[in-house]
């Protein structure tokens, strides 16, 4: 899919946005591995530490639909500047995209695209021996 049409889905999931504390809204648009894109926006909560990002929003509603492999994910938010995904969605993205691309575009339509590795180059995993 072409980084365009990912990058408005994640703008239109960001008009979701559930920000009254901060006012920062998040859009973000995962690209599966078959095709389907499914888009999360971040959602707030008075106790902040149950604050869920944009980025796992939507990774929670793929897994949720029974997809767990992922090529790519657009993100964009309400700053001018480029919205990186923060340590957690980037070890929870590490779980579902391990060759996968981090697509960001700033509010003057500049887009930046990175791979995952390249974001979090040590990912924490579990080994399968446990």
């Amino acid at each position: 899919m072409d980084n365009d049409i990912l990058i408005s889905y994640a703008k239109k999931a960001m008009g979701n946005a559930y920000a009254p504390y901060s006012g920062f809204s998040v859009g973000a648009a995962l690209l599966s591995a078959d095709g389907e894109v499914f888009t999360g926006c971040n959602v707030e909560n008075s106790s902040f530490g149950a604050t869920i990002c944009a980025e796992r929003c939507a990774v929670l509603k793929a897994v949720s639909e029974g997809c767990t492999s992922f090529t790519k994910i657009a993100i964009v938010s309400s700053s001018d500047d480029l919205t990186y995904p923060c340590g957690i969605c980037r070890q929870f993205l590490s779980e579902f995209m391990e060759d996968g691309e981090v697509i960001l575009c700033d509010s003057e339509g500049n887009i930046k695209e990175y791979s995952l590795d390249t974001l979090i180059p040590f990912s924490f995993t579990l080994t399968k021996d446990m």
